[in-house]
């Protein structure tokens, strides 16, 4: 029986992580992390007597778990992240927020210790799809520009997978601006700037997670677009990481790489 903690247990997130985990054969919540988890209000959120509940990382025990899920926020996951890889609980991460030089520094951290993990800008399958096409038409349409429509209540902006995806873009086309000599009417208007791609988000009430990658070329146009319209979609991909987990010698960025 694999012991798994979640961290953000509360969350709307962390709540589809724990329902997933409760129904998988092999897998055992121990463990929950949130800031206002008590052993009065477990039940509230699925979790059972058995579990250990903890409000912040320093109470938490050694050897409680062997599988850290975090679903957090992005100004706590490199530090809880730091924390599992250092406690060899392996992490299986959906909160973005982290910069390239925090993921590279957790990567040999994670080789350090021989310790398998992943870190997801995004779970849904159809999200992991929409970044390996956007990849593949980069190399024929340099010219493009990336919408991400979230929930108003995301904390951070541009999206991990909206950026991930404009990551992905700049790995295969040549150094490239549209309109280098643009001006702004209104500061920020053309969105934010990665490489010369520009990264616009949406936030308003309503939506979940949303995005599209637009190219334009001469005389044509191809536009990429997956919707999640809930959060259970996301639960597809972190099953995979649960079951996956163990092949794993070091920590792995993106879904697409361990499919």
């Amino acid at each position: 029986m694999k012991k798994v903690l979640i961290a953000g247990a509360t969350g709307a997130m962390g709540q589809k992580a724990v329902d997933l985990v409760n129904s998988l054969e092999g897998f055992e919540i121990t463990a929950a992390l949130a800031p206002h988890l008590t052993r009065e209000n477990m039940t509230e959120y699925h979790l059972a007597s058995s579990v250990h509940p903890y409000q912040s990382l320093s109470e938490i025990e050694d050897r409680v778990a062997d599988i850290w899920i975090d679903f957090t926020l992005p100004n706590a996951v490199y530090s809880n992240v730091k924390f599992a890889i250092e406690h060899e609980m392996k992490p299986i991460v959906g909160t973005t927020g982290l910069t390239d030089e925090q993921q590279a520094e957790l990567v040999t951290l994670s080789k350090e210790k021989h310790l398998g993990g992943l870190i997801a800008a995004n779970f849904g399958m159809s999200a992991v799809l929409l970044m390996k096409f956007a990849q593949e038409a980069a190399k024929y349409f340099p010219d493009v520009e990336i919408i991400e429509m979230h929930h108003g209540d995301k904390k951070d902006a541009p999206s991990g997978t909206a950026l991930s995806t404009a990551k992905l873009i700049d790995q295969v086309r040549p150094v490239h601006e549209t309109n280098p000599t643009e001006t702004e009417s209104l500061s920020g208007a053309r969105g934010g700037d990665y490489h010369g791609i520009k990264i616009h988000a949406v936030r308003l009430p309503g939506y979940i997670a949303h995005e599209q990658v637009l190219f334009g070329g001469d005389g044509e146009a191809l536009t990429i677009r997956q919707d999640s319209f809930d959060r259970q979609s996301f639960m597809n991909g972190v099953k995979v990481a649960l079951e996956k987990i163990d092949d794993l010698s070091e920590l792995v960025i993106g879904l697409e790489n361990i499919l």
